[in-house]
């Protein structure tokens, strides 16, 4: 790595951050740390569900299907991600789980602004 560019593997380099790869969390002055918006690479076994519900978020989010099924879930409504590509975007103010389908399923997530706020404890899904 230099200061201009890094090469990484999404799935070894998010295991040890919640699966995130760029955003506020990451050091500051390395090329991974950005105020401006998060990415995360989501692996998830079958059927595996989020502990808790995320509430009054402030940020806006695009989630991406990659493989497998997930259903975003919404108060008003559940998203159904079925084919690799399909996504949903959400913003401030809505509420928020998810629950991944019945085979491992991976997800890209990417935020904006990076900023702290809602997060589940570590080694929660």
């Amino acid at each position: 790595m230099t200061d201009e560019v890094y090469v990484g593997r999404a799935g070894p380099d998010g295991a040890a951050n919640q699966g995130w790869l760029l955003g506020h969390f990451m050091p500051k002055g390395e090329l991974l740390h950005s105020a401006d918006v998060e990415v995360k690479w989501g692996v998830h076994p079958p059927g595996q569900r989020r502990a808790a519900w995320a509430t009054d978020e402030v940020r806006t989010a695009l989630l991406v299907l990659i493989r497998g099924s997930f259903n975003i879930e919404l108060r008003d409504r559940t998203v159904l991600l079925r084919e690799p590509g399909d996504y949903v975007v959400w913003g401030p103010g809505e509420d928020h789980s998810w629950q991944a389908g019945q085979v491992e399923t991976v997800v890209l997530t990417v935020r904006w602004p990076s900023l702290p706020g809602w997060r589940l404890p570590p080694g929660a899904p």
